[in-house]
């Protein structure tokens, strides 16, 4: 699911759906169920400062999640959108790329990889998903 509350206009949400239905599909060990919440820098930042103490916006935080009366919950991603599109702008390329970008690093951590304690493992894995899944997007 992925909730756009502020509606942002430029974000084609059922195409980041499908993308991501197809993403998660490889990636997940077992069908799992994935929250993705697209939000402006000031909730983004009220995220950063509550559960990580960095009282700043950052562009994705990813929160791990478990079993659930419904099944396995792969967990939720939260994307900040004005970030994102800042860092899409200085990299040349589409939000709509930026944004998978994210997910991918998001959906990662909530597969329970982290770059900062790994010895660069998240990020060759992250390379090679980037390569096959992001090739046909600006």
């Amino acid at each position: 699911v992925v909730q756009n509350p502020r509606r942002y206009q430029s974000i084609d949400r059922s195409a980041l759906e499908d993308w991501l239905a197809l993403f998660v599909a490889e990636v997940a060990p077992r069908p799992a169920s994935l929250g993705v919440r697209l939000v402006g820098d000031e909730e983004m930042q009220e995220f950063n400062r509550q559960f990580r103490g960095k009282d700043a916006p950052t562009d994705v935080l990813s929160f791990p999640g478990g079993e659930s009366a419904e099944g396995h919950h792969l967990g939720d991603v939260i994307i900040s959108v004005p970030t994102a599109r800042q860092q899409a702008e200085s990299r040349g390329h589409s939000t709509q790329r930026e944004l998978r970008l994210l997910l991918v690093h998001g959906v990662l951590h909530c597969l329970g990889h982290d770059h900062e304690v790994d010895s660069g493992e998240m990020e060759q894995l992250e390379s090679d998903l980037r390569r096959r899944w992001l090739a046909d997007v600006d």
